[in-house]
């Protein structure tokens, strides 16, 4: 998986492609089913708790005639069939800017945001294992979620099974605001100063102006990113929702909206989940702060 920062603690090939406009998906049809009791799983692997190239949760889309509306649904609990990610997919970006590793505990959702930890019970013997959601897919109608060799193992799938998904609310609320920049430091604009030099007059030379003044306490955070470039593309693009700028923290570049009041900070937060299929998140006075408490 591509180099990510980490927060303290988390064989069957199927045939058949498609792709949508933001990642590798996949898909294949057949089902077994019954039903047992789910049980919880540790989070022992510290990628699955890592902040992400980017938090996507994107715009209403279709494959082969069918819309999936993607949403933050962390109520998310729900019963079908799951099958196994290809092993030749090894290697590739997934949608959320991630390579996917089927020794690593990963699996994929039609509408779930990017990433997203949840917990996968085998309902045909009860075995459990977290899983960190990072790809779009599958596209049949007949399956709920495909998972990794490594995952399906820990739960003794060998082809398709009947399964629980169920989000797990408190972990996938960590590595979003891990992805979306928690855990890096107070965010203080920098203003930088020039010097000229200039031949020596006899008149008084007018006194400096101060720096601007922050005129607001909110700041918004659209997206971090690990390339400069990319974080410099979204920020001109975004200015149009207010003074977007490009902040490097952690080894990471974030596009922010800054100097908002409590009213500009609300109606850009809206505009930009509307528009752009964003899940901004907030901070006040340089700390992380609920995008729906304004």
């Amino acid at each position: 998986m591509k180099k990510i920062i980490s927060l303290a603690a988390l064989t069957a090939v199927l045939a058949g492609c498609v792709s949508n406009q933001d990642g590798n998906v996949y898909g294949s049809d057949s089902m077994t089913e019954e039903s047992l009791v789910a049980e919880t799983s540790t989070l022992n692997d510290s990628y699955l708790m890592a902040a992400a190239p980017r938090y996507f949760v994107g715009n209403a889309y279709k494959i082969d005639d069918v819309q999936y509306i993607p949403s933050e649904d962390l109520t998310y609990n729900q019963t079908g069939i799951a099958g196994i990610i290809p092993a030749e997919l090894n290697g590739q970006k997934t949608t959320n800017g991630e390579i996917f590793e089927s020794s690593q505990l990963l699996a994929t959702s039609k509408t779930l945001p990017l990433p997203t930890i949840a917990r996968v019970t085998n309902l045909d013997n009860g075995e459990s294992v977290v899983v960190r959601i990072n790809n779009r897919g599958p596209f049949v109608n007949t399956r709920i979620i495909d998972l990794s060799a490594a995952a399906a193992q820990k739960i003794g799938m060998n082809s398709q099974a009947k399964v629980q998904v169920q989000v797990l609310t408190e972990q996938s609320v960590a590595v979003k605001n891990a992805t979306l920049g928690t855990q890096a430091a107070q965010f203080q604009p920098v203003v930088e100063t020039t010097t000229v030099e200039t031949a020596p007059v006899v008149a008084e030379q007018p006194a400096p102006q101060p720096a601007p003044v922050v005129s607001g306490d909110y700041t918004v955070q659209l997206a971090a990113f690990y390339a400069e470039d990319s974080a410099d593309a979204m920020a001109q693009r975004m200015k149009t929702y207010g003074d977007a700028v490009v902040v490097k923290e952690g080894g990471m570049y974030k596009v922010r909206i800054i100097n908002l009041d409590a009213a500009k900070a609300r109606s850009v937060i809206n505009a930009l989940r509307s528009n752009e299929g964003m899940a901004p998140g907030l901070l006040k006075d340089g700390r992380w702060v609920n995008a729906d408490s304004i």
